[in-house]
This record gives C-alpha cells, structure tokens and sequence, in this order.
C-alpha cells in the first residue's frame, strides 16, 4: 500500500535530550533515514560522502542555493551547510521517512518551502534549573560556556510554538514512548496514505 513518508523534524536547546531520544526512535524504526546535509566543509577522518555529508565547493554549494535546489541552509562557523531537496524528495515518494535534527531557524525554513509534509517535534528540559545542572554535570565546559549555552537555550526555547509536538523531558523513557508515538501518528495521517481513497472506494463497492 503506497504511503508517502513522513519529514520529521527535532529541535531543543543543548542538554535537552535530543541526541538520546532521536538515537532511541531509530533504534525502534531502523526503517527511518537520516537526513544528509550539504556542506562546504572540508571531510573529517572517515567522514564519507553521501553517508555523512554530501560535501561541496563554495561555488556548487552558491550554485544549489541560487537554484532552489536547497529546502533550508545556514552558515556555521564560517562553513555553509544545507539540505538538498532532491534526495529527499526521491525518499519521501518511495515512502520512507525522513528525521531532520535542525535548530528552529532550520525547521521555520522547512516550514516555509515544505508545508504540511512537515511534522516538527520539539524537546524540552523539565525546568531551567534541570538543564543548567545537566549542562554543568558534562563537567567539559566552563562556567561561561554553560551561561552561554543557556542563553542560546532561552533563545531556542521561545520559538516553541512553532512546533506541532511538544515533549517534556522530564522522565527519558516516558519522553521515549511519545517521540516514537508522534512517528507512528503522523505515519497514519490520511493525507499520507496514497492508497486510501481508492481502497475505500473498492470496499464500498463491495458491500
């Protein structure tokens, strides 16, 4: 039965869980793909192309921009990055679903080139003093790193009510159940479902 697949899209703060819970949701749908940014990076040691990134010139990656040929794209410490629109529109009509770890800036440019194919799921620390002691306890960053990583987290966390789905963080396996949930409803969706129309049509004529 035909589906089309699902974009789904995970934002949060830094210590939120994202990491955890989109690591837990392929785990129990080895089915589902993650996206593969562009870059004009360089590759890092065993990085392969393709698989880890699709890595680029300056020029093409001008060129894919000035070209549509780019659903959302940002630049990183003096690095361009990218998703391509055409591996993912390929995917998408085979029917196989799509995660995007992409900050709120990624998934609102998302929003606007891809519509309702998006599903957007937000995470959410239990409280402000829970992150910050999950941020400290890394015990690899300095007092003022962290107070930036908060600030960056209060930035982050004001751009909730752009997202479909909101998860609390609060206890992983619950946080667990829902994100893998979330897939299984969206999958579910009749505008998804390719075939519907046709099946239903076939089994009212039949009763």
């Amino acid at each position: 039965m035909d589906r089309r697949g699902v974009m789904m899209v995970v934002s949060s703060p830094s210590g939120a869980g994202k990491t955890t819970l989109c690591d837990g949701l392929r785990k129990a749908h080895p089915d589902l793909i993650m996206s593969v940014s562009v870059t004009t990076r360089k590759a890092r040691t065993g990085e392969i192309h393709g698989e880890d990134y699709y890595f680029v010139s300056i020029d093409e990656f001008n060129k894919m921009q000035a070209d549509g040929e780019l659903l959302e794209y940002a630049s990183v410490f003096g690095n361009q990055y990218g998703t391509p629109k055409g591996p993912v529109a390929k995917l998408l009509e085979k029917g196989k679903d799509i995660l995007f770890d992409v900050d709120w800036q990624g998934a609102s440019q998302l929003s606007h080139t891809c519509g309702n194919e998006l599903c957007r799921v937000f995470i959410l620390p239990p409280s402000a003093k829970a992150l910050n002691e999950r941020l400290s306890g890394r015990g690899t960053d300095s007092l003022e790193v962290v107070a930036q990583r908060m600030s960056e987290a209060a930035r982050e966390i004001s751009h909730w009510p752009e997202y479909d789905y909101i998860i609390i963080n609060d206890d992983l396996e619950k946080a667990q159940e829902e994100i893998n949930a979330i897939l299984l409803a969206e999958r579910a969706k009749k505008q998804r479902m390719l075939f519907l129309r046709d099946f239903v049509d076939d089994m009212l004529q039949n009763l």
